[in-house]
């Protein structure tokens, strides 16, 4: 799998770096044949902004995109987004959708 870091309008740390592939390696862990995926950082003034895109074959991209005082947390909540739309994926439709009486 294929990971891009971008940066637009800030410097990214080797630490945050690293912590974004080794979140990426972690989500791709969790989706059947990921084929890459792509970290954004920007500045927007004070906030700095975090989009995750990740690719996977016969699926929509899941984004995750997060906004906050330090690159760190950002990246960390658009992890998250990511992580909670691949788990909803997973869940068979049965436990998605509540059963209705047919009343």
């Amino acid at each position: 799998m294929d990971i891009t870091v971008q940066a637009h309008q800030v410097e990214v740390s080797g630490f945050l770096r690293t912590r974004a592939e080794r979140l990426m390696r972690h989500l791709a862990s969790l989706v059947h044949r990921p084929v890459d995926a792509i970290v954004r950082f920007e500045q927007d003034g004070n906030a700095r902004k975090v989009e995750i895109v990740l690719h996977a074959p016969k699926r929509r991209a899941l984004v995750g995109a997060a906004r906050h005082r330090s690159a760190g947390s950002a990246l960390g909540e658009a992890a998250r987004r990511v992580e909670a739309q691949i788990l909803r994926h997973k869940r068979p439709a049965s436990a998605r959708r509540p059963r209705t009486n047919g009343s």
